[in-house]
């Protein structure tokens, strides 16, 4: 069962075409991989399936339903979260306080509701506390995803999470991925320009160059693609 798919995905800024016909099925329950050389159109994918961008052709969809053009907020209510290379945190803000935001768009009270304490909104707050408490207790945790953790997605897009980090922090980040998609029952799309993370962790790779995809394959199928390494030794 697909997920995530995206259909034929072109995103244009004027004359310059940033990703040319891309395709993705992303399945229930994979982690699955977009790399490719800086500026090849990784993150100009990810900021159209956030709802960051319209595409200027192609369809999204997700659990089947089309999310073509939806606010960033509409997609993560769907069920879509994404975790960004640099922590978009409110920095004055608690650990606590990040994550109880990340609930909020599952808030269905309304601002009259939390002013009068109403017998609803109680329930609700006490079910945004108790998850905030789970997922800070249960992680250990990084501030932002534990705050994407509470929106409570089903598709979970990880943007260069290893980026800065040692040997030892990638292997600890490693395993952390692989619990964090089993515990939360999560399917993974992740941009990583560190190997050794994509290739112990995802199943299935894309590999883009200049907004086209150039290959798509298991870990292996992908290490030993001529075009994929002449890309990346081209890119310097």
């Amino acid at each position: 069962m697909n997920i995530l798919e995206v259909n034929h995905l072109t995103m244009q800024f004027g004359g310059l075409v940033a990703v040319d016909d891309f395709n993705l099925n992303l399945e229930k329950g994979k982690i699955v991989g977009l790399i490719g050389p800086n500026g090849s159109g990784k993150t100009t994918v990810f900021n159209v399936i956030t709802g960051f961008y319209k595409p200027t052709r192609g369809q999204l969809f997700l659990n089947g339903k089309e999310i073509t053009g939806k606010r960033p907020d509409q997609i993560t209510a769907l069920g879509l979260a994404r975790i960004f290379q640099n922590s978009r945190i409110f920095r004055n803000l608690t650990v606590y306080d990040n994550v109880m935001i990340g609930d909020h768009i599952r808030l269905k009270s309304t601002p009259a509701a939390a002013v009068l304490r109403t017998p609803g909104y109680v329930t609700e707050e006490k079910r945004a506390n108790d998850l905030a408490v789970s997922l800070l207790e249960g992680l250990g945790l990084i501030q932002e995803v534990a705050r994407a953790l509470s929106t409570q997605p089903h598709v979970l897009l990880l943007d260069e999470p290893a980026t800065g980090m040692s040997a030892e922090e990638t292997t600890e980040m490693i395993d952390f991925i692989l619990n964090v998609r089993k515990d939360f029952d999560l399917t993974i799309l992740i941009i990583e320009h560190h190997m050794q993370v994509i290739m112990n962790i995802c199943e299935q790779i894309a590999v883009l160059n200049y907004g086209k995809t150039i290959a798509r394959g298991n870990p292996a199928e992908i290490q030993g693609n001529q075009e994929v390494i002449d890309a990346y030794l081209g890119a310097g």
